[in-house]
């Protein structure tokens, strides 16, 4: 049924559910799998507080280490269960587009993804990664909850 899953996950509690769920599932069909952090690059004029206090180099540096953090519990939780995943940190101004270019380059043929992440009021405002991508995905996206 489904052979290659992307999961992308911004290391929220409720996105590691989802990666813990996405991996479950994977496993339960042989599916491959790519787990993805992405972060934004760094802005002078931005809604993020810790960018307009940061230099580029301490964000960069702040990003690397967020990133590196998310991808070693993944990784953590795929060797638990016995699934090879490859694990790819992006960096983009729009993550859903990256979520959805990353899933068509991999040949991905699933997307599984929290139904939302750290967001909060920028969420509010700007809609959830999520919702974009389920509304500009031409592959199919299983969201948990």
């Amino acid at each position: 049924m489904y052979h290659h899953l992307l999961i992308p996950t911004d290391g929220s509690a409720l996105a590691t559910t989802a990666v813990k769920q996405g991996l479950d599932f994977a496993k339960a069909v042989g599916a491959e799998v790519t787990v993805i952090p992405v972060h934004e690059p760094f802005h002078i004029l931005t809604h993020e507080t810790e960018m307009v206090t940061d230099t580029y180099s301490a964000f960069k540096e702040h990003s690397k280490k967020h990133a590196k953090s998310i991808l070693e519990k993944v990784e953590t939780l795929a060797e638990a269960r016995k699934i090879k995943c490859e694990l790819l940190d992006l960096e983009a101004d729009y993550p859903y587009e990256a979520i959805i270019n990353t899933a068509k380059k991999k040949k991905c043929d699933l997307i599984a993804m929290a139904s939302h992440g750290h967001g909060g009021v920028k969420d509010m405002i700007l809609g959830s990664e999520t919702q974009k991508v389920e509304a500009h995905s031409t592959i199919p996206v299983l969201v948990y909850r």
